[in-house]
């Protein structure tokens, strides 16, 4: 097992702890970034999550959680389960709508143009309920910067103060920038080969049952899932009866 698989082994390890298609390419299916009021866990704004890929999903406020937008549409045929051939060309289409100038090759003005343009909430800092640790550091008792920074470097799933930054708030697998994440050779610079490994190894952690196939029941939550879903529990049927 490589270093890498390593890492994104312990990410993936971190997350289930915390927790207890082959077409041409389409641009992001979420729609567009969020506007003031952020993602879900500021309150009153949109919820999001981050597919393993890095794609931004959004959904507005009583919505189904934006992870059900992605399973659907990365699920070719639509029978309920996610095969690795159905999980690797999600990640494709997605690696080509970054790919901007389609060479082949995810650069660093194209890495820019996705944290600025496509989905700015990974470098825009966590929400406050999740953000601090004790002593208001940083989760886990970090206190560097919020988001794993332009490399996305972090301890890619480490059990530091990255734990609940960046992408990770929002993500099945604890990596700050999954673009960057499939970055192998760490030359800032991700190909094809490396984004469909990345893929494969991002499908493996998730496919816990080593069946060959996902279903949206049995992923993991994302923290900010859980936190909107332990909210709805205590204050939802006070405030909106009969929904969850």
């Amino acid at each position: 097992m490589t270093p890498r698989t390593l890492g994104l082994t312990a990410a993936l390890a971190l997350t289930l702890t915390a927790c207890a298609s082959g077409g041409p390419p389409e641009g992001p299916r979420g729609g567009p970034p969020s506007g003031e009021d952020g993602p879900g866990p500021r309150g009153g704004g949109q919820q999001l999550f981050i597919s393993p890929a890095g794609e931004p999903f959004r959904a507005p406020p009583g919505a189904p959680y934006p992870v059900a937008a992605w399973f659907a549409g990365a699920d070719a045929n639509h029978d309920g389960a996610l095969t690795r051939d159905e999980f690797v060309a999600d990640a494709l289409r997605f690696f080509a709508v970054v790919d901007a100038d389609h060479d082949g090759v995810i650069d660093g003005f194209e890495v820019s143009a996705y944290e600025q343009r496509i989905a700015p909430e990974i470098i825009g800092g966590a929400a406050p309920s999740l953000r601090r640790g004790p002593a208001g550091q940083g989760p886990g008792g970090g206190d560097g910067p919020p988001g794993g920074g332009r490399g996305g470097r972090g301890p890619r799933g480490g059990m530091g103060g990255n734990a609940l930054q960046g992408a990770t708030l929002y993500s099945l697998i604890a990596e700050p920038q999954p673009v960057m994440g499939a970055d192998a050779d760490f030359n800032r610079r991700i190909t094809k080969d490396e984004a469909t490994k990345a893929a494969l190894t991002r499908f493996r952690l998730l496919d816990t049952d080593k069946d060959g196939v996902l279903r949206l029941e049995t992923l993991p939550k994302t923290p900010v899932q859980l936190r909107a879903e332990g909210r709805a529990g205590k204050d939802g049927p006070k405030r909106r009866p009969g929904r969850r």
